[in-house]
């Protein structure tokens, strides 16, 4: 079951050019049974993996800019790990709930994704750089906390701040988030936050949807597509937003 979920996630992934955290961790939750907080570190650790089959796969079409990755990396190093322990320090319930308003803003990024570069207004110089350092303080913070590679944050950045390309945008965040994804994966290993029996299907999953995906999105309108994406995520967020807050217990002489 763990090799569907990460089939799933990546083939929907690579369709839309979304991660496959946002897919991955519902699924394990719905499906697995996993809790929450387990979700999240186990899908991080997986995204790690397909992180570096990504980068590699853009570098080889020169599609990353290697000192942007580096800029977004050296502080998104340290958020992720802040990020990991902030979300092991919350109730599932709350965790549940962030995750469930992540998804909503998720979407709302999707549908705005073919506008971006039509929209941006780009900072150059030192204005460029701190951009992208910024941009790696918040990303690595929802990466750690939230299980997820950090791209659906750091890419739509990237196009309207800095100016690069949408494919150097995400090939660069790709090899940002190998670092920062691997030091909150780390956080969350220590923390108890990660189900190393089923890293393997997910890990192997993923990287054959993410390939499958973006090969059948040259075939697949991607508007229709987008729409359809986008409706689910928001009924999957709005459930998530639903999570009830656990009823405290009255002592029975009251």
């Amino acid at each position: 079951m763990s090799f569907i979920i990460g089939l799933v996630a990546g083939t929907f992934g690579g369709l839309v050019g979304l991660g496959g955290g946002i897919i991955m961790v519902p699924l394990m939750v719905a499906l697995l049974k996993t809790g929450q907080h387990k979700a999240h570190g186990t899908s991080l650790i997986a995204l790690v993996f397909t992180g570096i089959a990504g980068a590699a796969t853009y570098a080889l079409r020169g599609s990353v800019d290697i000192l942007a990755a580096a800029l977004l990396a050296s502080t998104a190093v340290f958020t992720a790990r802040a990020g990991a322990r902030y979300a092991n320090a919350l109730p599932e319930w709350k965790l549940k709930k962030s995750f469930g308003a992540f998804m909503i803003l998720v979407t709302v990024l999707l549908l705005l994704k073919p506008s971006l570069s039509q929209i941006a207004n780009p900072f150059t110089g030192w204005l460029k750089i701190a951009a992208l350092l910024v941009t790696g303080v918040f990303t690595g913070f929802l990466s750690g906390m939230m299980g997820v590679g950090g791209g659906t944050i750091m890419v739509p950045s990237m196009v309207l701040l800095t100016g690069f390309t949408q494919h150097t945008a995400q090939g660069s965040s790709l090899l940002a988030m190998i670092p920062a994804g691997g030091a909150g994966a780390l956080t969350h290993w220590r923390l108890g936050n990660v189900n190393a029996a089923i890293l393997p299907g997910l890990i192997s999953g993923i990287l054959i949807g993410t390939f499958l995906g973006s090969n059948l999105a040259h075939f697949i309108s991607e508007g229709n597509l987008r729409v359809i994406f986008a409706a689910v995520l928001v009924w999957t967020g709005i459930k998530y937003l639903k999570t009830p807050a656990p009823k405290l217990l009255r002592p029975e002489n009251e």
